[in-house]
């Protein structure tokens, strides 16, 4: 069946079931259920097929630490993310985006900013988890798209104590999360966990390239959304600003 190969090709793109349905309802190319989908994948995989590898894996469960101090978070004069303007809280505007970084086996991982309202992402190769990295990779993709930054939003890891420089240098600002309220930046959050179908937990990225971090986000960013209608986030952040697109 030639639209099983539709399918089959989207799912290798690591699309998911539901994202291929709407798309392809949406394009009206095909009308399949999610469901029909699943029960296809699951009888490949009885039969020895590999489309299973593709669907997204859960994400890791996080142990609480207890019995010491962290003192991640005690920089004075940061900005609380209540303190946010409403463009931000809302997702009415575009601009406003979430920092966290990606962790690999050794030193190198990567810097991720998304736009909270299109989910628009970039993503840059770090040597190592300092504030000096992070400040060289946040200015190489800030200036991308250099009108599209008024706000960034962090955790209160040490990486992020070099916000300062940032805003002077790039006429934006800064806001900080409470310590361990990683929900407050659900965005981030969300698409770490799609990256990770890319640099699973555990891999080394000191090879790792900066042409392989925009294949990456091209990847993402060109994934249709259910929240979207399944539009996809360069979609919107294009139409938003009527610019040439990189990610």
């Amino acid at each position: 069946m030639d639209d099983w190969l539709v399918v089959r090709e989207m799912l290798e793109r690591k699309l998911s079931p539901k994202q291929i349905s709407g798309t392809l309802c949406r394009q009206r190319v095909l009308s399949i259920s999610h469901e029909t989908i699943y029960q296809h994948i699951w009888e490949d995989r009885r039969h020895g097929g590999s489309l299973h590898t593709h669907l997204r894996q859960a994400q890791k469960k996080r142990r609480k630490r207890y019995g010491h101090y962290d003192s991640r978070g005690r920089l004075a004069g940061k900005r609380p993310i209540a303190d946010r303007p409403s463009g931000a809280e809302n997702r009415s505007r575009t601009g406003h985006w979430e920092i966290d970084t990606v962790l690999g086996r050794g030193k190198a991982c990567v810097l991720t900013l998304v736009d909270r309202k299109t989910g628009f992402l970039q993503i840059a190769k770090l040597s190592a988890r300092t504030k000096e990295e992070v400040n060289k990779a946040m200015s190489l993709l800030i200036a991308r798209h250099p009108s599209r930054y008024k706000t960034i939003t962090a955790d209160n890891g040490c990486e992020f104590h070099g916000y300062r420089d940032i805003e002077q240098a790039h006429d934006l600002r800064f806001y900080f999360a409470a310590p361990h309220h990683s929900w407050e930046r659900g965005t981030n959050e969300n698409t770490n966990g799609l990256i990770r179908q890319y640099l699973p937990k555990g891999t080394c990225m000191d090879r790792l390239t900066q042409k392989q971090c925009d294949w990456i986000a091209d990847e993402l960013n060109n994934r249709p959304r259910e929240r979207y209608a399944f539009r996809t986030p360069a979609e919107l952040f294009l139409r938003s600003s009527n610019v040439a697109l990189h990610s």
